[in-house]
């Protein structure tokens, strides 16, 4: 019955203390297969989206417990852009985590026991400095190794090169924090939704060299063309996570 517990029932609090994130535009059709029943892929044009978010981790904890008893970590992330109808009709933007990395064991055994978003201890180096920022993550089957270095010297920067987007205003549409993350649940035919709260979310967007990102080289993205379509950067943000909702799909 480990599915009971997968189901987010307690309301969780953190604070990212940095986070950089990544969105590569991917034809649909490679990503539609992906996605579980009850979920539709959000799209632009004849893209849809895969986001990589790193994130510096603070204070992780039920709300009811005390920052200072929270756990911090560093935490990479693969989701997809996608959305969801309810029964009531009402459609939801929000995520679908392909997988997440992790250096704390604590974290992966919580994370795996507690959610479905497929948890992987891994190494990461990371050095920040007002000019830069720069990430790298040794994952142990090499199927999620990554080494990114974001500029952060620069206040006027442009699309990547070949960005599906217009302009910076349509990229920040895919920048902004997805109100909710959707896991599908199996065993009941369910989707258990997530929603998240943040405070203080002013992404800026940022140069970037990926320096490597293995995720890409394996299939189904392998040969899919898929395109750096914007980097943000942000920092010292409050986050929250309401108790999760379940809905069985018809």
């Amino acid at each position: 019955m480990l599915y009971r517990l997968q189901r987010h029932a307690l309301p969780i609090k953190a604070h990212f203390r940095a986070s950089l994130v990544l969105a590569y535009a991917v034809p649909a059709p490679v990503l539609r297969p992906l996605l579980p029943a009850g979920l539709t892929l959000d799209t632009y044009g004849n893209f849809g989206f895969l986001a990589i978010a790193l994130v510096e981790t603070r204070d992780l904890r039920p709300s009811f417990i005390p920052a200072r008893l929270g756990m911090s970590f560093f935490l990479s992330g693969y989701r997809i852009f996608t959305r969801y109808q309810t029964i009531a009709g009402r459609t939801l933007r929000g995520l679908r985590i392909l997988r997440s990395d992790t250096n704390r064991f604590s974290m992966q055994l919580l994370g795996n026991l507690l959610t479905h978003y497929h948890y992987e201890r891994s190494q990461f180096r990371v050095q920040s400095t007002e000019r830069k920022y720069e990430v790298q993550v040794t994952t142990p089957d090499g199927r999620a190794d990554l080494h990114i270095e974001a500029d952060l010297s620069t206040q006027s920067v442009a699309l990547p090169a070949g960005s599906p987007f217009a302009d910076l205003k349509e990229a920040r549409k895919f920048a902004r924090p997805l109100p909710f993350t959707f896991d599908y649940e199996r065993q009941t035919h369910s989707m258990i939704r997530v929603e998240g709260v943040r405070q203080r979310w002013n992404p800026r967007p940022v140069s970037v060299i990926v320096h490597q990102n293995t995720f890409l080289e394996q299939d189904p993205f392998r040969g899919a063309g898929a395109i750096l379509a914007n980097a943000f950067y942000l920092e010292d943000v409050p986050y929250s996570w309401r108790p999760g909702i379940r809905e069985r799909l018809q």
